[in-house]
């Protein structure tokens, strides 16, 4: 390997020499160091002791086999991976903000990399059914996303009215007669910084969901999650920051369950990862647990409307939302999960 030579930048001249020498072994590279030479890549390596290397690029004088695309052949791409990963679920319509319009080409269904919701998480979300072409419940989620964006600290991009109207039009232009509407507010494209100062201004999406799976109702089994439970200040903010979930989601996977449920600091009963929880009691009263530390669900609040009906039949004694101990959960005579995607499924193990 030829040697290559490691020029500090002034900011580090009053470095002593006998600790700059340990900083050369560990090839801290100035930005002015050029490993080109005669049209090729050098080998670069990081020296971990005196006598081991470890190659970073590969010597190579072969040219790179990573096209530069047009932006026509970067939607050509994207249109056939589309077509390849075809799943149960259609993307029919898309508005953004950035845009300033809708498309039905789901090969032009993006968002900036640089949109903060993007690479720093800063972004709120909602997601509202379409049954028989109508939007279910909108009002009820349009109001969750509003104060979840309040809460994240992120401006709205248009009035309440404007938004809701933008929301209704893109469904329309999807002819959509069974799915959802999932909406986003971001704090907007402008830079990679923490800070959302530099975004130029906030953002909407929405896209339209045909989805054509059958409703399940089969019974599932549950675990309690490993995975810390989000503190109340973000668990009750709808925002797109769902590593917590996701992994919680995978962990109930891999022990051969649906889902994983988050018991709070205090070990009462919480919610699974992007459901709720509710039990009946043998005394035929349903309980669900309080709402102040974790997602106020929409589906579970209409829930606990219709579970008023049952109470007029008979079929319940009470309703109540308070704390659920592990123990009153696993005495109950049914337990079952609660949520836009799933609507209800009765848990059996």
């Amino acid at each position: 390997m030829a040697s290559v030579s490691v020029s500090f930048p002034k900011y580090m001249s009053h470095i002593p020499t006998r600790h700059a020498g340990h900083l050369a072994e560990l090839c801290i590279v100035p930005r002015n160091l050029s490993l080109m030479k005669q049209g090729s890549v050098r080998e670069l390596r990081i020296v971990r002791s005196s006598n081991q290397t470890e190659p970073l690029i590969d010597c190579t004088n072969k040219p790179s086999d990573i096209p530069l695309l047009s932006c026509s052949e970067a939607t050509e791409r994207l249109k056939q991976n589309r077509e390849k990963h075809k799943g149960k679920q259609q993307f029919l319509a898309m508005y953004s903000s950035i845009y300033g319009g809708t498309v039905t080409d789901a090969a032009a269904m993006a968002i900036p990399m640089d949109d903060h919701m993007v690479h720093r998480g800063h972004g709120v979300f909602d997601t509202a059914a379409t049954m028989n072409g109508y939007l279910y419940e909108l009002e009820q989620h349009f109001d969750r996303i509003i104060r979840s964006a309040s809460m994240a600290k992120i401006v709205l991009p248009f009035d309440r009215e404007t938004i809701r109207r933008i929301l209704l039009q893109t469904v329309s232009a999807s002819k959509c007669i069974k799915g959802s509407l999932r909406y986003w507010i971001s704090a907007g494209p402008g830079d990679f910084q923490l800070s959302p100062s530099g975004c130029n201004q906030p953002a909407l999406y929405a896209i339209v969901i045909e989805d054509q799976s059958l409703f399940d109702s089969k019974g599932i089994k549950v675990v309690t999650s490993s995975i810390p439970i989000k503190p109340p200040q973000f668990a009750t903010t709808k925002s797109v920051n769902y590593p917590p979930n996701v992994l919680s989601k995978m962990e109930a996977e891999e022990k051969g369950a649906y889902a994983a449920i988050w018991l709070d600091e205090d070990g009462f009963v919480a919610e699974g990862p992007n459901m709720n929880v509710a039990f009946v009691t043998k005394e035929k009263e349903l309980l669900m647990p309080n709402f102040d530390k974790i997602l106020s669900g929409c589906t579970a609040k209409r829930f606990l409307t219709l579970a008023e009906g049952l109470m007029t039949a008979g079929k319940l004694h009470g309703i109540r939302v308070d704390n659920v101990s592990v123990e009153e959960g696993k005495r109950a005579d049914e337990m079952m999960l609660i949520g836009s995607g799933i609507l209800v499924r009765p848990v059996v193990q």
